[in-house]
């Protein structure tokens, strides 16, 4: 005959009983096996209902046969398909990280990650994809869970963890990022919350995992930063940058205010003495702070790193174009390697 039962998910499913073996149930070292032990386990516990990867399919009907066996009213089944990796093969440590530990350590968020592994076989509507957890326990049913595989898409993860990020209130994003990098070793003593809050918004949306509050915040808990070669060549290349970045740590030097608008207002005002767009102070200046040609914005950056490391950095930077740059007149043979620009 047949062993046969209603799948949840995939509905009618059939066994032929000649195919299945005269599978053992206690090894010789006493031990029961596993469709065995499940069987018994699941039993004592009362589950109503087993919701596991397709995968386990095959082991169903001998679990059946158990059941039936033992005069048992066996539990509902629904197998649901199998998560794979971007390659199409089942998801594994070779695809990256694979534990929710993991995941929490590169930053994503409780919320983000259950949302995005709901969506793996299931959907609503079709259409929304964002979903708190009350919303998911109010709306999943087994019965919309799909039958063919779903790829764990890194970048959907990211994704869907940014959107949760955003809709946290602001005071809750700075705790999180806060607890995150002080749970990586960044020393945040002396910065208070207000620190961490213009560190946020200064990263805005490119905010998806707290861990890119260490990436693009990095350049502040580091006492060098080092520009790569071909950023601090195009920096070499940049006209007066040596002389106005000096003028600019002048400037800053001299403020009375320390904030984001005083910051800016200086900028543009030296900008504006110097006959020059502002740009022609932003761009040099991000390199000479953080080492990069991309960052938060910077009148944030000036602000966050502090009058001290932000002096310091410019200056430096100023007398190394003044030494390197061949548009410097006072220019001296360049060292082999790119040193780093102090700051502390």
């Amino acid at each position: 005959g047949e062993t046969d039962w209603e799948d949840l998910v995939r509905g009618p499913v059939r066994f032929r009983n000649d195919l299945l073996d005269d599978f053992v149930l206690v090894r010789s070292d006493g031990l029961p096996t596993y469709n065995f032990a499940c069987v018994v386990d699941d039993r004592l516990m009362a589950i109503t209902h087993v919701v596991r990867g397709d995968d386990h399919i095959s082991n169903t009907p001998r679990q059946l046969l158990l059941y039936r066996a033992f005069g048992w009213e066996p539990p509902r089944f629904a197998h649901v398909p199998m998560i794979l990796g971007p390659d199409g093969s089942r998801l594994s440590k070779r695809h990256g990280a694979a534990s929710v530990q993991a995941f929490r350590d590169l930053g994503y968020l409780p919320g983000g990650l259950v949302n995005f592994l709901a969506l793996l076989g299931w959907s609503y509507d079709g259409q929304r994809e964002l979903f708190s957890l009350d919303e998911l326990v109010e709306h999943f049913r087994l019965e919309r869970v799909g039958s063919n595989p779903a790829v764990f898409n890194l970048e959907k993860l990211e994704w869907m963890n940014a959107q949760h990020l955003r809709n946290l209130p602001e005071d809750l994003r700075v705790v999180l990022v806060s607890d995150y990098l002080a749970g990586r070793g960044v020393d945040l003593a002396g910065r208070s919350a207000d620190w961490v809050r213009v560190l946020v918004r200064a990263i805005g949306d490119r905010l998806k995992t707290l861990a890119d509050a260490a990436a693009y915040g990095g350049f502040l808990f580091t006492d060098e930063v080092a520009p790569d070669e071909a950023t601090w060549v195009e920096f070499l290349e940049r006209p007066e940058a040596g002389p106005r970045l000096k003028r600019l740590a002048e400037r800053l030097a001299a403020l009375d205010d320390w904030s984001p608008p005083s910051i800016e207002r200086a900028l543009r005002g030296l900008a504006e003495e110097l006959g020059v767009k502002a740009g022609d102070l932003i761009h040099p200046s991000r390199v000479a702070l953080t080492g990069k040609k991309v960052s938060p914005g910077i009148f944030e950056v000036i602000y966050l790193l502090g009058r001290k490391a932000a002096t310091e950095r410019l200056s430096d930077a100023a007398d190394r174009w003044t030494e390197e740059s061949p548009r410097s007149a006072t220019r001296i043979a360049a060292p082999a390697e790119t040193p780093p620009l102090r700051g502390s």
